[in-house]
């Protein structure tokens, strides 16, 4: 285990918090409530980001990019809207600065106020709705589907680097349909791809379904939304796809004439993941020595560390690696070959291992001679001596394995941490222990708000799944009686 490294038993926040920071995915800035990304965390952000641009794609998706500010009178348009987001709103009030005759700094030149505020992008609905009505005229024009990966800001007092920051990066996903089943159906469709995302490629097991009406978006008629279980026995919204249905036209009064030759209003959708998925992969996979990274989404798939003590010895050992870089490189692995004098290979060793590198080779001058190397996986810690010759092949192999071996490690966890009650006396003990609760709802808000006031808590993130014997709902919430209801399954945050 790392050195001075918080275990996860002993404080699960400090633990998270420490990671981030010393395996050098970010740090906190100068600004209160916002983050650096550093770059190794960025690169693992640009791998999430290529890979959902390309599902976004294959769907018929395009990137666009709209307005960082938003008059304030255009969240006044949709009531709920600005609603949900006037408390997380930051304000443009003036558009220049000027010196202080007073000598003291820089200071708001109080001439230079705005006629009309500025929001600074909380979401882009209304900024976006104000420009599709410039482009719908005619059932001709529709589906628009178009993507913005952009940064957003929600004033947020209580910060926790990657989950919850003032300002963060997300991609969102606002779509304009000529019918109501139409916009139903793209907002299931991007909910399976974010789900194929979380599971495919970050190795997390997710829970998909709807929110009750009290936790939808708001200016939303339905929104949809993966979950996942953290380590801690915690439910972690991973993303979200909302059903809008003609709120936001009819705020912005887009119509387009159908092909009856009538007038209509635009349905919409929106969805969006963001930097949170960050979180959620260091939460789902890290260890108490550090970093655990799926090959998917890992910017370096294998560390070379050489084991040598004289430059001759080096010089040989970089002669024959390089072979054994190029064959891992033609198997679309990225390496890293730490060939570095002024750190021993201990430190080395350590680094790539609280970094998360999925795979380590160490060679030196005997395995030179005997023609092999040592194996070491990141997600197991395993070590074995494996033929030089082949190596590619093998480590190639292994990704994949420790790919599926993650997701499984993540599937039985949620699976030994959910439990299921009958009865309400059980479910007031069960829901004070982390994991997940099979359980009952009549899928009422007022049964929602009597149970979470029953138990002094703020209600969480409902889920109710279709297509399924039974319904998700990932809330801290209990039971009625008497109870006749198929079970759901119930959540801490």
């Amino acid at each position: 285990m790392a050195k001075d490294f918080v275990k996860r038993s002993e404080n699960y926040s400090e633990w998270y918090n420490e990671l981030v920071v010393r395996a050098d995915l970010a740090e906190q800035s100068a600004v209160r409530g916002c983050m650096v990304i550093k770059p190794y965390g960025y690169a693992i952000w640009e791998k999430m980001q290529h890979q959902l641009d390309k599902m976004f794609k294959a769907t018929g998706h395009q990137n666009a990019y709209f307005p960082l500010f938003i008059p304030k009178s255009f969240l006044s348009r949709e009531a709920e809207h600005v609603e949900g987001f006037a408390k997380e709103c930051a304000v443009v009030t003036h558009h220049r600065l000027m010196n202080d005759p007073n000598g003291g700094g820089v200071v708001v030149d109080p001439n230079a106020k705005l006629e009309e505020e500025l929001i600074v992008r909380p979401t882009s609905e209304t900024i976006i709705w104000s420009t599709y009505k410039n482009w719908i005229k005619s059932y001709r024009d529709l589906p628009i589907l178009c993507n913005q990966w952009a940064n957003v800001v929600r004033w947020e007092m209580r910060t926790r680097m990657f989950l919850r920051t003032a300002e963060f990066l997300w991609q969102e996903g606002h779509t304009a349909h000529a019918t109501r089943e139409e916009a139903e159906e793209e907002t299931r469709r991007m909910l399976e791809v974010y789900a194929e995302f979380a599971e495919k490629y970050m190795a997390m097991p997710v829970l998909k379904g709807h929110k009750s009406p009290n936790e939808r978006f708001a200016g939303a008629l339905d929104t949809l939304c993966i979950e996942a279980m953290m380590q801690d026995g915690k439910a972690l919204q991973a993303g979200t796809s909302h059903f809008l249905g003609q709120n936001f036209a009819k705020a912005f009064d887009v119509q387009f004439l159908n092909n009856q030759n009538t007038l209509e209003y635009v349905w919409a959708t929106s969805w969006g993941v963001s930097t949170r998925l960050m979180g959620a992969l260091i939460m789902t996979h890290s260890d108490d020595n550090g970093l655990v990274l799926p090959p998917h989404l890992a910017p370096i798939h294998v560390a070379i560390v050489p084991i040598c003590k004289n430059d001759e010895q080096q010089r040989q050992l970089d002669e024959h690696i390089a072979p054994i870089i190029k064959a891992l490189e033609t198997k679309e692995l990225t390496v890293k070959y730490d060939n570095r004098p002024e750190y021993k290979p201990g430190w080395k060793f350590n680094e790539y291992e609280f970094k998360g590198v999925p795979v380590r080779l160490a060679i030196g001058p005997r395995d030179l001679e005997n023609g092999t190397c040592e194996v070491c996986r990141r997600d197991t810690l395993e070590k074995t001596i494996m033929p030089i010759e082949g190596i590619a092949d093998h480590v190639a192999d292994l990704m994949e394995q420790i790919q599926q071996n993650l997701f499984a490690k993540a599937a039985d966890f949620r699976a030994g941490m959910t439990r299921k009650v009958d009865t309400w006396d059980d479910f007031k003990v069960e829901i004070e222990k982390n994991g997940f609760l099979l359980c009952h709802w009549d899928g009422t808000a007022e049964t929602e708000a009597h149970q979470g006031g029953d138990q002094g808590h703020h209600p969480l993130h409902p889920l109710r799944c279709r297509g399924r014997a039974w319904h998700l709902h990932l809330q801290r919430q209990a039971l009625q009686p008497p109870c006749r209801l198929r079970p759901q399954l119930l959540g801490r945050i």
